[in-house]
C-alpha cells in the first residue's frame, strides 16, 4: 500500500533532537506503512536524548523507539476517544531503563550472565558464547569437552577457528557467534538476506472484527488481553510497555526456563504462568488462551511455533480475530532465519561489537533489544486500531538483526552531543517488593497526558500465577 509521510510541527522538533538522519521517521515510516495517512501522525512533544551517540547511534534509536511507541498510543487514543492527549520522553531516562530500572534495597541482584557467557580468543578472531540457559550452556560446554571453568573452555577455544566453532555449537543446539566486521556481514549470506528485508514485516489475513472494547482512556488498554510467549529481552520490553498502560498481559514460559537475572526487569505487571506444549492437558489450555487473546506477541524461531503446532495459521484458526507480532534473532528469510540468538550475538554477529585494544567492544546497553521490544509495542498498538477501525486483522515481524542494520547504516551519522528540546525531565520513582527481595523503580521515561503509566502487580518470579486472564479472574471474584 502507498503511504503518504507527514510530520506534525512537533514531530520536526522531535526529529531535530533525534539527529539529521531521521531514525524516528525511518522507524515511524515502516510502522504505519499499512495505512494511507491523511493527517500528521502524533509524535511525543518534548525529548531528550541520551549520550551514547559519539558513533553509534544507540541513545538515538532507543528514544526513537520509545517515542514510536508513545506515539502509536497517542494514534490509538484519538481513534478511540476523538482525543490525542499530549506525550514526552526523556531520552536520559530511556538510557537508564535500557540498562537496567530498578535498584535493590539491602541485597545484591542476581547475575544477567552465567560464568561461561563471555568472548573468547580463537586462533583466527574471537567468538562470543551465551551460555544463560541450562541447555545452552550444556550444548557448548559438550562441544569443548565439558570443561570446569571459563579459563578451561578459553585455553580449548583457542584451539579453533571462529567459524568452526559457531557451526559446531550452533548443530549442537547452543548459541555462538563469531566476531565479524560489518563489512563481513554485509557479504554474509545472511546479512545480504536481512538487507532485504523491511523494518516491519507486515502480513494480513482475512478481515475480521475485534472483539476488544476500549473502556476508558485513563488506562487505555485495559482489557485487552496480550499471550506473551516471549523471553529476553525485546519480547518482555514490548509487553511490559502494554502493560504499563492496561494490557492484561499473561506471559507463558516453558517448565524448564529460568531468567532470574532479568525477571525482575520484565515481569512486573503480569501474569506469569507456566505451559508444557508437549502435554495434552496443557495443550488444551494454551488453546483455549488462544482462542480467547486479542494479541500473541511470540519470540519463537521462525519454524518453532509451527513445530509445535500452534503455527500463526494454526492460531488463526482457533481465533480468527487474533493479532500476532513476532520477533526473530536473525531475520525470518535467510540460512540463518531458525537460528538462536541475543542480542549481544547479534551484536557480534553484524559488526556492531569491534575489537578494541585486546577486547572485544559491545555497545552500551543491549539496545537491539529495546528498541526492538518498543517498536514491536508499536506494532501491537497499530494493528489494534486498524482492526478496530477496518476489521482487518494484521501480523507484524520483526528481527533484531534488522535493528543492527539501522545502526550500522547510520554510524558516524551522530553528534556526540545531540541537540535537545526544551527540558523533559523525569525523576522519581516507587518502591516495590518483589518476589526477590524490596527495590526501587525508577520512574517510566514516557508520560502522556491524561493516561495513568505503571502497573499495580510487582515483578515476580515466572510460572507463579495460575494461566488465566486476570480480567477473567476478576470477573468471578
Amino acid at each position: 500500500m502507498i503511504k503518504i509521510y507527514q510530520i506534525s510541527s512537533q514531530g520536526y522538533q522531535v526529529l531535530s533532537a533525534l539527529g539529521d538522519h531521521n531514525l524516528l521517521n525511518t522507524i515511524e515510516t515502516a510502522l504505519r506503512s499499512i495505512e494511507i495517512m491523511d493527517n500528521p501522525w502524533p509524535t511525543p512533544d518534548a525529548c531528550r536524548v541520551g549520550k551514547h551517540n559519539a558513533e553509534i547511534p544507540v541513545s538515538v534509536l532507543a528514544t526513537a523507539s520509545v517515542c514510536a511507541a508513545v506515539s502509536a498510543l497517542q494514534s490509538l487514543c484519538e481513534a478511540e476517544f476523538g482525543n490525542c492527549p499530549e506525550a514526552g520522553v526523556d531520552g536520559i531516562s530511556v538510557d537508564q531503563w535500557c540498562k537496567s530500572s530498578v535498584t535493590p534495597l539491602g541485597w545484591f541482584l542476581p547475575s544477567k550472565w552465567d560464568a561461561f557467557s563471555k568472548d573468547y580468543r580463537t586462533n583466527d578472531g574471537w567468538v562470543r558464547l551465551h551460555t544463560n540457559a541450562p541447555h545452552h550452556r550444556n550444548a557448548a560446554l559438550d562441544v569443548l569437552g565439558g570443561p570446569v571453568t571459563p579459563q578451561d573452555a578459553a585455553n580449548e577455544i583457542k584451539r579453533w577457528s571462529g567459524d568452526t566453532l559457531e557451526q559446531a555449537i550452533v548443530d549442537a543446539g547452543g548459541c555462538a557467534a563469531k566476531l565479524r566486521t560489518a563489512e563481513d556481514w554485509r557479504n554474509h549470506p545472511q546479512g545480504l538476506a536481512v538487507r532485504s528485508e523491511p523494518i516491519v514485516g507486515w502480513d494480513e489475513a482475512l478481515q475480521k472484527a475485534s472483539r476488544w472494547m476500549p473502556v476508558s482512556p485513563n488506562r487505555p488498554l485495559t482489557g485487552l488481553r496480550v499471550l506473551d510467549l516471549t523471553r529476553v529481552l525485546a519480547g518482555p520490553v514490548a509487553t511490559r510497555f502494554l502493560a504499563s498502560v492496561g494490557a492484561d498481559v499473561l506471559r507463558i514460559d516453558p517448565p524448564d526456563w529460568t531468567e532470574d537475572g532479568n525477571a525482575i526487569e520484565m515481569t512486573v505487571g503480569k501474569t506469569c504462568a507456566g505451559l508444557d506444549l508437549t502435554d495434552t492437558k496443557d495443550r488444551e489450555t494454551f488453546s483455549q488462551l488462544v482462542s480467547t487473546a486479542n494479541v500473541m506477541v511470540h519470540g519463537y524461531r521462525a519454524d518453532a511455533l509451527d513445530g509445535l503446532g500452534f503455527g500463526i495459521k494454526a492460531c488463526r484458526t482457533i481465533n480468527p480475530s487474533l493479532i500476532t507480532v513476532g520477533l526473530n534473532a536473525y531475520g525470518w528469510q535467510g540460512p540463518w532465519c531458525g537460528r538462536r540468538g541475543f542480542d549481544s550475538l547479534v551484536q557480534r554477529s553484524s559488526g556492531l561489537a569491534k575489537e578494541h585494544d585486546g577486547l572485544v567492544k559491545e555497545l552500551q546497553y543491549q539496545v537491539l533489544d529495546h528498541a526492538t521490544g518498543y517498536m514491536m509495542a508499536a506494532a501491537v498498538l497499530h494493528a489494534v486500531r486498524v482492526q478496530r477501525t477496518s476489521n482487518r486483522v494484521l501480523s507484524a515481524n520483526l528481527s533484531l538483526a534488522r535493528q543492527a542494520k539501522l545502526l550500522v547504516d547510520h554510524t558516524g551519522l551522530s553528534e556526540s552531543e545531540p541537540p535537545s528540546t526544551q527540558a523533559y525531565l523525569i525523576s522519581g520513582g516507587r518502591g516495590e517488593r518483589t518476589d526477590w527481595g524490596p527495590i526501587w523503580r525508577l520512574a517510566l521515561p514516557y508520560r502522556i497526558k491524561g493516561v495513568e503509566t505503571g502497573w499495580d502487580v510487582a515483578a515476580h518470579k515466572l510460572r507463579t500465577d495460575k494461566p488465566e486472564w486476570r480480567s477473567m479472574k476478576e470477573k468471578t471474584q
